[in-house]
């Protein structure tokens, strides 16, 4: 005869051990992440985040968009797609990317989740544990974190206001093959870089292409910024002189509304082809509401009177945070003078250190971005600011208060004691 013991209550058995895989020891957050929370105090101007600001979110068209994708198209926008991304909506993206230079056909295009997912298929399709990335020093906060999950080691490149240098680069790659661990690839933000603004020269982009052709290198150009310039073209993007070694992020977060998360990535055939297989197995497909509204947005509305606006408010926001630096900040306080994009990067007067100074300057009502967090290493003394998301009075005044407290620390703290001895 058959007996059967009692099942144990579930909260008497024990869990099992968890055994997290070796790359999960390199996730941590990201600086810009963790100072969202403190960011968000009502009494904060935050100068930190990236964001675009809400007057360019063309929100009602999004929304009549949106109405008339399901009118068109019905119950079938909202089931599964392709996973290279809608048809139409990549032979438009090979338009949006012809400003730039680029010609491009839709079977070298791939939709991501953004161009956060692009960079993240990329380094999985061509990074090994172990394998070497470079990058421009310092770079976007976000791909180290892409890099280190991936198990990869990342070299800095020096940059200066044109760029990187190109004879360090060259440098580097000869270095690391003497070593034996080859560069995979170099990563890039050529045009308004995140986070410093700068611009890489039109001279210097031949020249690095020519150092990465040389080495055998694939060249990752990163550009969710390039259409959100000041004067009165875009830059040439390096993908347009060199398609076979150069593999082409972009997106539509900072330009049309991140919220949508739409972003692609161009590149040869062969590489094309194996990111699809990638972005099958990592989502099956992306978002098909989303890229029917993207594709509908570009067909049906003034996709360059869109640009048009964003790009006038942001130079206007660039102004107000360009005239008060120049009129409250301390001497030894440098910046950058980008021609688009959203940000600029100060670097702060000798013995001070950005991210010990950050509580003090949330305190003082401002926050930021220490520059730590854009290296592997160093980048003490700079300050990443985004005019981009608060309006143009928020960031003067923003910038007044960042220029109290560094003024105070520079002092050694004895202006903030000063003041509070006056007011009692």
């Amino acid at each position: 005869m058959l007996s059967f013991q009692p099942t144990p209550p579930l909260d008497t058995v024990p869990a099992p051990p968890l055994h997290f895989a070796d790359r999960t020891h390199q996730m941590v957050p990201s600086e810009t992440r963790a100072l969202f929370s403190m960011a968000a105090r009502e009494d904060v101007v935050s100068l930190a985040g990236g964001m675009p600001s809400p007057e360019a979110l063309p929100a009602q068209a999004l929304r009549e968009v949106l109405q008339e994708v399901f009118e068109a198209e019905g119950a079938s926008a909202l089931q599964y797609g392709s996973a290279q991304g809608d048809p139409v909506l990549r032979e438009q993206i090979c338009q949006v990317m012809a400003a730039e230079g680029i010609g491009a056909t839709p079977d070298e295009v791939l939709v991501t989740v953004g161009s956060q997912q692009a960079l993240d298929l990329v380094t999985r399709v061509f990074v090994n544990p172990g394998d070497t990335v470079v990058t421009e020093g310092p770079t976007y906060v976000t791909a180290l974190s892409t890099f280190a999950a991936h198990q990869a080691r990342v070299v800095e490149v020096a940059m200066d206001r044109d760029g990187v240098v190109p004879q360090a680069l060259a440098d580097t790659f000869a270095l690391l093959a003497a070593e034996g661990r080859p560069a995979t690839f170099f990563y890039t933000v050529p045009t308004f870089h995140n986070p410093t603004g700068r611009v890489l020269g039109a001279d210097r982009r031949a020249e690095v292409l020519e150092i990465c052709r040389r080495a055998g290198v694939l060249l990752v150009e990163d550009n969710p910024y390039g259409l959100l310039h000041f004067g009165e073209r875009p830059h040439r993007a390096l993908c347009a002189d060199a398609p076979d070694g150069v593999v082409y992020l972009g997106s539509f977060s900072k330009t049309l509304a991140p919220g949508l998360r739409v972003g692609w990535v161009r590149a040869p055939r062969a590489v094309t082809a194996k990111l699809v297989l990638a972005a099958e197995s990592a989502m099956l497909s992306h978002s098909k509401l989303a890229q029917r509204a993207v594709s509908r947005f570009l067909d049906t509305r003034s996709w360059q009177g869109h640009l048009d606006v964003a790009r006038s408010l942001y130079r206007g926001r660039r102004d107000a945070m360009l005239e008060e630096l120049a009129a409250t900040m301390p001497d030894g306080v440098s910046w950058t003078v980008p021609a688009g994009g959203f940000f600029v990067w100060l670097t702060l007067p000798a013995g001070l250190d950005a991210r010990a100074m950050m509580p003090r300057a949330v305190d003082g009502g401002v926050a930021y971005v220490p520059g730590t967090g854009f290296h592997t290493r160093g980048g003490g003394r700079n300050v990443r600011l985004s005019y981009s998301y608060p309006t143009a009075g928020q960031v003067r005044e923003g910038v007044r208060r960042l220029s109290d407290v560094i003024r105070d620390e520079a002092a050694g703290g004895r202006t903030s004691r000063l003041r509070e001895a006056v007011a009692r």
